[in-house]
């Protein structure tokens, strides 16, 4: 009995070597085929597939070089005038030539009348000391005139002569007798300057313009 099993699991095992092994095809045994040859039918490129070694997908990418660019020059926004029409038309031509177009423009403006108001012409600075003296112990304030009003006293300046008249009613409230409201100028017409950047490359040229400027100083632009 234990003989005829022995033989029965060599004969099975080799029946299942030679099936396995595909050498009983000839005879319609064999195991099947788990191949899927469409799959590598649509394989793109697989010479192209190239493998990472381990956690490089989790790197972080290397970092780009960015060039660093230069700060920003400061700038500034300046302004010269008024100029009369033919003083404006010289200073034109000769900024033309000398800064690049687009960095300058000359502007119709209007400078409005000032008055002030006035004590003198005195005779000389001791009657002006003496006016001082008067005046801080009235409690009111006083600067120099303009220089074609010296020796003289100014109360206080303005744009329109209605606000000169209210000032000199409060000064006349404190006692003051001789003052009065005088016209400094008239309301002026003319061409103004502006220069909205100004480097200091730009500040080198306009050195060279002082002649066109006619003395007349740049400032600081309003506002």
């Amino acid at each position: 009995m234990l003989r005829g099993l022995v033989l029965f699991l060599l004969l099975a095992n080799g029946l299942y070597f030679a099936w396995s092994h595909n050498l009983l095809a000839a005879y319609g045994l064999a195991p099947a085929q788990q191949s899927e040859p469409q799959r590598m039918e649509q394989q793109l490129h697989p010479e192209m597939v190239v493998l990472l070694p381990p956690h490089s997908a989790d790197a972080p990418p290397a970092p780009v070089a960015v060039a660093a660019s230069a700060p920003a020059e400061p700038t500034e926004c300046l302004t010269a005038g008024l100029f009369d029409m033919a003083r404006g038309t010289t200073l034109a031509q000769a900024l033309a030539t000398a800064l690049p177009t687009g960095t300058w423009s000359m502007e119709e403006s209007v400078e409005p009348g000032r008055w002030i108001v006035y004590m003198g012409r005195y005779p000389n600075a001791d009657m002006v000391d003496r006016k001082k003296a008067e005046l801080r112990g009235m409690r009111v304030k006083y600067e120099a005139p303009p220089s074609a009003m010296e020796p003289g006293l100014s109360l206080g300046g303005f744009d329109n002569e209605a606000a000169a008249t209210k000032l000199l009613g409060e000064v006349t409230q404190h006692g003051v007798r001789t003052a009065r409201v005088v016209q400094e100028h008239p309301e002026v017409r003319g061409m103004q300057l502006r220069l909205p950047a100004v480097d200091a490359a730009m500040k080198a040229r306009l050195d060279t313009l002082k002649s066109a400027l006619g003395g007349k100083a740049l400032r600081a632009c309003a506002g």
